[in-house]
């Protein structure tokens, strides 16, 4: 379980096409408090420390983690937003995130809004249900305020705003039109639009 709070920007240093894609992804946390098998969710994915160095770390992605996933994350030279899994104790700054994604967005806009950015993006229209004004979504592992929800026939848009401080301790600060982005809902809405469509059946 994460919170959505980053706390580190990690490079790709190297994608390598094995059974899986092996990604090594140079990172500033201390690595001898990372265990192998230890969870890092990266831009919004949980994936498992396969094998780690003095700055750097290894992780494992299947053919079905990059077919869901944003494209163009998963090569060398990408900046990842990431975040250690959640330990008992630790302050919930942001919201439970699980780093299982629901979909993939794309951004239909960027325009500064203050010192902010203010961002729309395009999302499935299934997920239009599990996102509320003023609830919460994670964005390439970010978490962040929903400001509006419109929905159309095929496809739901929300908007955010990117706060200076988020624009400079994640990837989000360089949003563009059409970039793509990892969409996790809260879960608990992800749960009750399951638990609704089971006694609708």
């Amino acid at each position: 379980m994460f919170t959505g709070i980053v706390t580190d920007v990690g490079t790709v240093r190297s994608a390598e096409q094995r059974g899986d894609l092996r990604l090594t992804i140079a990172t500033g946390y201390d690595l001898q408090t990372v265990d192998l098998g230890a969870s890092i969710a990266c831009s919004g994915v949980c994936l498992t420390v396969v094998d780690k160095g003095g700055d750097w770390f290894a992780v494992d992605l299947s053919g079905e983690t990059i077919s869901r996933t944003s494209a163009g994350l998963w090569q060398e030279g990408a900046r990842l937003n990431l975040e250690r899994s959640l330990r008992l104790g630790d302050e919930l700054g942001g919201h439970i995130v699980t780093g299982h994604v629901d979909a993939v967005g794309t951004v239909v806009s960027a325009e500064p809004d203050g010192d902010s950015l203010r961002v729309e993006i395009e999302v499935p229209r299934a997920l239009g249900a599990m996102i509320a004004p003023k609830g919460s979504v994670t964005l390439d592992g970010v978490s962040l305020t929903v400001n509006t929800v419109e929905d159309a026939r095929e496809s739901t848009r929300l908007s955010i705003n990117v706060i200076p401080h988020t624009a400079s301790a994640t990837t989000l600060g360089h949003l563009r039109t059409g970039r793509q982005l990892n969409v996790e809902v809260d879960v608990l809405a992800r749960y009750l639009d399951r638990m609704l469509a089971a006694r609708a059946q």
